[in-house]
Formats: structure tokens, C-alpha cells, sequence
């Protein structure tokens, strides 16, 4: 696997060229093959099924979504680019699966399961739940062992990435170059040549005026215009149409029963004679030998388990307390503590169960504590479950009223009255909208597609009623409309006299600061309004112009003062004075270790990147091409 590394040394090489040239300019500031019969990609011969690309579209869906609520619009998710860029994400995906399978990289079994017990969602007051973890699994439509596979490919893609983004190189000498560089300070004074001192001498005439305007007559032409009309529809309009019977919510609670309680739990204190995978049946005899003398021991004095287990068990962490366990509720241990659990489920409480065999040793176990189920009381819970039933009834009475609804405007589309007095709604005015203009609340891009299509316009019909959130719909149709024109010139003339004279007053400004700077750069004398000078470093944040800070830390300082130049973003021109240079003094480990770090983790990217570059040309791949109009 390190093959590629060892090959191509050379990008380190690079890579550590490039940083340090960046800073002397700045400083460091679904896995299985689904619906394969319809294939939308393959490789290397593995086929990526449309089902596949289909969730991990909707996945992308819901995650921009959430991050952008009632801005959320459907269509973007209609582009090309789009499609293409989640279908390159699976290729990418399934290539380091392949390359990871070549290389059997892969986690085992015990620690796929230490994972899964890791997951903090599914934790129940501070344990695991297992029914939570499998309700959540039916909500993503996985079985556990669909979950497990995905998971082991997950991780196996992980160790193979982790291989080239965590070793990064890094030398002494590359660190202290970039510390010195980085921390280099530099003594300059700005002189800025405002454009707003040359305005004055200029005239700006009528002809000028005509010219411009003639020559860009595109900007000031005035889009397409439409003031519309609109209804909306939600499951959210619904909520106070809906009443939730006191007999339902008694039933919710008694159908979700372990949604409001928990469950029992119990502890156990254990003790451990180990036994090593590898070991002799001779040495496993031994070991049955001495756990069974300690479990006779334990037997006859139950009240001395924990000075038991602090003399002979082999699991130190638990020794130490005596044996004593977490709590744990049933189903949720680990795969290789299954016995254990089984043990520990049927005992009575203070009871030492039997001889217990699991991949680690033998255990004599004890049933220690209990936290017996509890239930929340319904009156804690009645206004939750009361919400809850009212949310879900309305969105099922609006997937009842949606076809209604679409259906309404389509067919009496002269008019949104019938579609709003249908759903209980209300005909707003919308204002006008600009063709063009940028998607902003309930004005979608697909809804302002909508408004100015050819049938809405010319036919002066309803538009379709649009998704632009979960659960809401919008439909509108155009009260007035603007035909786009051109504005008149007397309406425009000022702002075209203003324009001009900015603009020819930033070319004076900057024309004169070229020419000062030539002739303090030929050692000649200029008259310029220096301001107080300061002390910079590459890595300071500051409100100075960035390229003026580039020009700044690229110049030649051999001879003081040194001076630069360069146009001014907003307009005119800057200068700065180069009076001194101070060098960072005696660099510590400390800051050297860190500087290193840094530029491990940056070499270390740019080899990832460079083996994913060749892992592609490596590989056999062939993806669909998206159409712009196509929908799936």
C-alpha cells in the first residue's frame, strides 16, 4: 500500500517548495451494490446501482435542508453539477473500498462493536439502548447487518486515507524556515492617493454622457417584471384545524410505553481469570482450574466477592472497584460479553451465577444492583404526545389535501381562489418580482422559474404549485406585467456624470502614485503625506489593503528604505515605505514541534490528494452524464 509513497517522494519534495514559497508571501494563518440492474456508474467492474445514487442524493437533500429551512429550494438538487458532484463522491467511495479490500484493511468484528456501543444517540440514561439503536436503524431502512457492512467500509476507507494524511513530513530546517519567514517583521509607513481629491478637476460632458450610455446600454436595461399573487399551503396551516381526542393520547402512551420509561437495569460485579487466545489446552485447563476454586470460594462467602475480586480478577479496571461493572440493560452488551449477559439476566439479586466462558477467560459473576423500570407518568408526557399526534394528523391530511390542491390549480387555473377556499387559506399579495433576481424566502428559484414561464405569462395562467420547504406548497399566477425596456437616459444621466468621474478620478490617482513611486524607486525626491509607520509580521491580521501586504513582504529589502506600489481595490493608489527589518530571534522546541505539526498535516493532504489522483487514473470508471432537464 505504501508503494505509492515510497515511489513519489518527490511530491513531499514539492509540496514543502510550495508552502514555503505561499508563506514568504503570507504566513501560516451506501455500500452495497443497490439496484445494480440499472447502473449509474462502475468501478473497476463494481457497479453503483440508481437506487444507490438515488439516497445519497436524498441524504445531500435532507442535509441542505435542515441547514437552510424556509430558504430550502428543491431544485437545486435538479442541476447537473449537482447529481454530478454527489455521483463522483460514490466513485470516490467505492474506489477507496477496493483499494482498502486490496489492501485488507479492515476493523474486526469486536471492534465494529465496540463502535457501535460507542455511539452516545443511542444511549439511554448513560447506557445502551438497543431499541433505540434498532428504531433508528428502521428509520434509515438498514437491517443490523447492512449496518455493520456499511460501517466496516467505512472504516476500512478510513485506516486506508489515514495512511497517507497522517504521515506528513516535516523537517527541522523546513520548520525553522517558515518560523523565520512567518515572524519576520517589517517597518513600513502607507501613503494612500484617494481618488476623491481628483474629482474636483474634473469635467465630466454631455457627450461623455451620450457615449457611455450608447456603449452600455445593457446596464441599464430593467429586467422583466411581474406583480403576483399567491397561496401557500402547509401541514403547519393545519395544526389549529386539529384536535387530538384525549382516548388517542391515552393509546399513544400505551402503544410507546418503552418511548416513556425505562428499562430495568442491572449490575454486575465479575471476576476475570484470563485466558489468552493462543493458549495450550493445558494452560485453558489451568485457568478452568483456578476459576473454579475462586467460584467455590465466592459461593461460601458471597459477602467477600469484592476482596475476591480485588485478590484474583485479571480485569485490573474492575478489580480495583471491587468487580464491580456498569449498569446494563439486556440486549445491549457487546457480542463477545453475550454469555455474560445472559448469565447476569437470569440470576436473583445477590445470587453468584456459574462459570461463565467468553473470548477473554472465565467469569464468576454476581448480580449486584437493580434499577427497576420506570414509566413517566402521563401527565408529564400528554402535551408532547398531544403534539406529536397533531403534527403527524396533519401531515397526513395534507398528503390527503396535496393532490387536491395541485390538482385545483391546474384545473381552474384562471384563478388561486378555488385552491385557497379548498385548503382553508387565504390569496396574498406577493409584489412585484424581478426575472433573474436572486431566490430569497418563499420566492424559490423553481417558483420564479415558474412565474415567468411562457404559460403563466402569455396564457395568463396559475403557476404549479411548487415545493419550497417540507410540507408546503405555493402556487401564484401574475396580477401585472412589465415587459424588460431600457431606462431613459435622463433618468440615468447623473449616475452615468458620478460614475465617470470616479472612474477617471481613480486613473489620475493611480497614474500619479506609479510615477511617485519611480522616482522614489530611482532615489529621487517626491512630496508624499507619509503615515505613522508600524511593525507588521506576515501572520498579523490587519485592516491593510492584502495586496499591499504581499507587495509589502515581497520586496527586496537589501537597501533601506525600499519602497512599493500598487492600485487600490476601492479606487486610487497605495505606496509604503520600507524603513527596517527585524529577524525572530533563537527558536524554541516548543514553537518549532508546532510549526512542524502544521506542515505535517499539509503534506500529508497533498499526498492524499496526489494518491487519490492516481488511484483514479488507475482505476476503470465510467458515470452517467446528467441532462439539464433531467429529473432523476
Amino acid at each position: 500500500m505504501f508503494d505509492f509513497v515510497q515511489n513519489k517522494k518527490w511530491v513531499v519534495q514539492i509540496v514543502l517548495a510550495v508552502i514555503i514559497l505561499t508563506f514568504a508571501v503570507w504566513g501560516i494563518s451506501s455500500y452495497e451494490n443497490a439496484g445494480v440492474s440499472d447502473e449509474i456508474a462502475t468501478v473497476n467492474g463494481e457497479k453503483i446501482g440508481q437506487q444507490e445514487f438515488e439516497d445519497a442524493l436524498e441524504q445531500q437533500r435532507q442535509r441542505i435542508r435542515e441547514m437552510a429551512g424556509a430558504n430550502f429550494d428543491p431544485s437545486f438538487f435538479d442541476k447537473p453539477e449537482i447529481k454530478r458532484s454527489v455521483l463522483e463522491g460514490l466513485v470516490t467511495k467505492r474506489m477507496l473500498s477496493i483499494e482498502a479490500s486490496k489492501e485488507r484493511l479492515a476493523p474486526s468484528d469486536e471492534q465494529l462493536n465496540q463502535i457501535i456501543t460507542g455511539f452516545r444517540e443511542f444511549y439511554v440514561d448513560g447506557h445502551f439502548d438497543v431499541k433505540l439503536y434498532e428504531s433508528a436503524l428502521v428509520r434509515l431502512g438498514l437491517t443490523h447487518k447492512q449496518f455493520k457492512q456499511r460501517l466496516h467500509q467505512d472504516m476500512a476507507v478510513q485506516l486506508l486515507t489515514a495512511s497517507y494524511s497522517q504521515n506528513g513530513y516535516a523537517s527541522n530546517t523546513v520548520a525553522d524556515t517558515l518560523i523565520r519567514l512567518n515572524e519576520q517583521q517589517r517597518v513600513f509607513a502607507i501613503s494612500n492617493l484617494n481618488p476623491d481629491a481628483y474629482q474636483k478637476q474634473l469635467q465630466i460632458s454631455d457627450a461623455d454622457i451620450a457615449t457611455y450610455f450608447e456603449k452600455n446600454a445593457n446596464e441599464f436595461q430593467l429586467p422583466e417584471r411581474a406583480n403576483v399573487e399567491y397561496v401557500m399551503f402547509s401541514a403547519e396551516s393545519l395544526l389549529p384545524t386539529i384536535t387530538v381526542a384525549d382516548g388517542e393520547i391515552k393509546q399513544y402512551y400505551k402503544d410507546h410505553a418503552t418511548e416513556f420509561g425505562t428499562q430495568e437495569q442491572r449490575q454486575a460485579a465479575h471476576i476475570l481469570i484470563e485466558v489468552a487466545k493462543q493458549a495450550s489446552d493445558s494452560e485453558r485447563q489451568t485457568a478452568k482450574a483456578k476459576a473454579e476454586q475462586v467460584l467455590q470460594q465466592a459461593k461460601q462467602s458471597p459477602a467477600k466477592f469484592s476482596a475476591l475480586a480485588k485478590q484474583y480478577s485479571q480485569d485490573f479496571d474492575s478489580a480495583s472497584r471491587g468487580g464491580s461493572l456498569d449498569m446494563a440493560v439486556n440486549g445491549t452488551m457487546p457480542v463477545p460479553q453475550k454469555p455474560l449477559e445472559d448469565e447476569l439476566f437470569q440470576l436473583k439479586l445477590g445470587e453468584i451465577g456459574s462459570l461463565v466462558q467468553t473470548e477473554f477467560g472465565y467469569h464468576i459473576i454476581k448480580f449486584q444492583a437493580v434499577k427497576p423500570a420506570k414509566m413517566q407518568p402521563l401527565s408529564e408526557v400528554r402535551t408532547l404526545i398531544a403534539q406529536r399526534l397533531k403534527l403527524q394528523q396533519a401531515s397526513d391530511k395534507f398528503a390527503e389535501l396535496a393532490d387536491q390542491f395541485n390538482n385545483t390549480v391546474y384545473e381552474q387555473s384562471d384563478t388561486l381562489k378555488p385552491a385557497a377556499e379548498l385548503v382553508k387559506a387565504t390569496v396574498q399579495r406577493g409584489g412585484w418580482l424581478s426575472k433573474g433576481q436572486a431566490a430569497n424566502g418563499i420566492w424559490t428559484d423553481k417558483v420564479l422559474q415558474a412565474v415567468f414561464s411562457e404559460d403563466v405569462l402569455k396564457n395568463k395562467r396559475n403557476t404549479t404549485a411548487v415545493e419550497i420547504a417540507a410540507n408546503t406548497l405555493l402556487a401564484a399566477r401574475v396580477v401585472e406585467y412589465q415587459a424588460a425596456s431600457t431606462r431613459p437616459l435622463a433618468e440615468v444621466a447623473q449616475a452615468i456624470r458620478q460614475s465617470l468621474q470616479r472612474q477617471r478620478a481613480a486613473e489620475m490617482a493611480e497614474q500619479q502614485g506609479k510615477d511617485i513611486l519611480a522616482r522614489l524607486q530611482r532615489g529621487e525626491k517626491a512630496s508624499v503625506n507619509w503615515k505613522a509607520a508600524q511593525s507588521m509580521s506576515r501572520s498579523q491580521r490587519s485592516a491593510i489593503e492584502p495586496e499591499l501586504m504581499q507587495a509589502v513582504f515581497r520586496a527586496d529589502t537589501a537597501k533601506l528604505p525600499a519602497y512599493v506600489g500598487v492600485a487600490n481595490s476601492r479606487g486610487g493608489y497605495l505606496l509604503a515605505r520600507i524603513d527596517a527589518v527585524k529577524e525572530t530571534g533563537v527558536i524554541d522546541d516548543g514553537k518549532r514541534n508546532g510549526y512542524a505539526q502544521q506542515i505535517r498535516q499539509l503534506t500529508g493532504e497533498e499526498l492524499l490528494m496526489a494518491y487519490l489522483a492516481d488511484a483514479k487514473k488507475r482505476a476503470d470508471i465510467t458515470m452517467k452524464e446528467f441532462a439539464a432537464d433531467e429529473k432523476k
